[in-house]
């Protein structure tokens, strides 16, 4: 176990058949020895403990201060099972959701200099290339005849939608690539803040690069995956046309959907573990579903709380800053309420851009935060990864830090 992001190796229990709740290493305690004979030399009667039981721990000879007993350390004493140790931002052991957002936030805060250098540096640079290409490279709208025959209507209905499509393949672009660079800076940051350790920006670009290209095909992979699926549902519909084309369309669509979903939360950990350790495209695919095999509907239900969140506080920035863009260039607010399509300059194109950096800069990092996050508490459950990640931290009563094959998961 080294101190490096790519610490997480598999652990001594692989994830193949077992499910969650499967008993797991106990925590380490000191030994007493039971076969030990009483000494001719005994402590004074207000300090006497009784002797551990056999393989037991040692209890502790020191009068208990308060709330001795129901820590949850190790050796915590009388009251109840040994606990988690903390050395970073998250308790090691199983988390709850809220457990894993604290820590997706306290993340922000403890290495607020290192992440934010990340997103805002991510988010300026996408943000100023997707201005310029609005600005200058994007076509203009198709006009819109309110007049036009059924078939000239279907012919600007399917002009308008290529025009969309063409305009939004940019922007969809730029968002692939940034958002490629801020998962694989900001796991590094939080695989480092789970054990308590500082991580600098140079420090995550060197551990995430060597992986960058193989994330890339990851990250490309996905939405093509789940491109090609929605096709086959609904493209036999197309083809047969009529009413029963439409109807046999939205069923595919529907069914497409709904097995496009079920694989993206199954491979929604590929991207951890692609980076963490250090595995391949297929393999990374592979260990996600493993990880989140029998758990779909948790880790589902967390993926899509968060989703609503990091949502919520985008529209909370993108709302007023969207009303102030449209006061200063445009018809003005008047804009809003209208039917026009008014052409916007400099001015709009800037103010919205700001809000967008400042909502990227928080929602990256939660984002990215959770799904890290999730996968570590996977592992937790699964393969007793506390243990190790303890022993990285260097926790007292889990042992010394022992290193690993620099390229685990193979």
């Amino acid at each position: 176990m080294n101190d490096s992001p790519g610490w997480a190796s598999p652990g001594s229990a692989p994830s193949d058949g077992q499910e969650p709740g499967a008993p797991r290493p106990a925590e380490p305690a000191d030994q007493g020895d039971a076969s030990s004979k009483w000494s001719k030399a005994q402590p004074p009667a207000a300090q006497w403990s009784p002797p551990s039981a056999p393989g037991g721990p040692t209890v502790p000879t020191q009068q208990p201060g308060p709330g001795w007993g129901v820590g949850r350390g190790p050796g915590g004493g009388w009251g109840g099972p040994p606990g988690a140790a903390k050395p970073g931002v998250i308790p090691l052991r199983p988390l709850g959701i809220g457990e894993i957002l604290d820590g997706a936030v306290s993340t922000m805060r403890a290495h607020w200099r290192t992440v934010l250098g990340i997103t805002i540096t991510v988010s300026v640079i996408t943000q100023l290339c997707d201005i310029l290409i609005q600005r200058y490279l994007l076509p203009a709208p198709p006009e819109v005849d309110p007049n036009a025959s059924p078939s000239e209507a279907l012919n600007q209905a399917v002009d308008s939608t290529v025009t969309s499509v063409v305009n939004a393949t940019p922007a969809l672009a730029i968002a692939l690539i940034g958002t490629l660079f801020t998962t694989a800076l900001l796991t590094m940051v939080i695989s480092r803040s789970v054990i308590g350790r500082e991580v600098t920006l140079s420090d995550a670009w060197c551990e995430s690069r060597p992986q960058l290209p193989k994330l890339l095909g990851l990250t490309v992979l996905l939405p093509l995956m789940a491109f090609a699926i929605m096709a086959v549902g609904i493209l036999p519909g197309v083809l047969l046309g009529d009413t029963a084309g439409v109807g046999l369309s939205l069923l595919g669509g529907l069914a497409a959907f709904i097995v496009t979903v079920w694989l993206m939360i199954r491979f929604s950990l590929a991207s951890p573990a692609l980076m963490l350790e250090k595995q391949s495209i297929m393999k990374s695919l592979s260990r996600s579903a493993k990880l989140v095999r029998g758990t779909w509907w948790r880790i589902f239900g967390i993926l899509v709380l968060t989703g609503l969140l990091t949502l919520i506080v985008s529209m909370i920035i993108a709302v007023p800053f969207g009303a102030i863009a449209y006061a200063v260039d445009g018809d003005g607010l008047s804009g809003l309420f209208t039917g026009a399509s008014p052409e916007f300059g400099w001015p709009f194109l800037i103010v919205t851009g700001i809000g967008s950096v400042i909502a990227s800069s928080i929602t990256y990092p939660i984002s990215a935060g959770v799904t890290v996050l999730l996968y570590i508490d996977q592992r937790i459950r699964r393969e007793a990864l506390d243990l190790d990640l303890a022993r990285a931290a260097g926790v007292p009563g889990y042992g010394p830090e022992q290193p690993t094959d620099p390229t685990p998961g193979g």
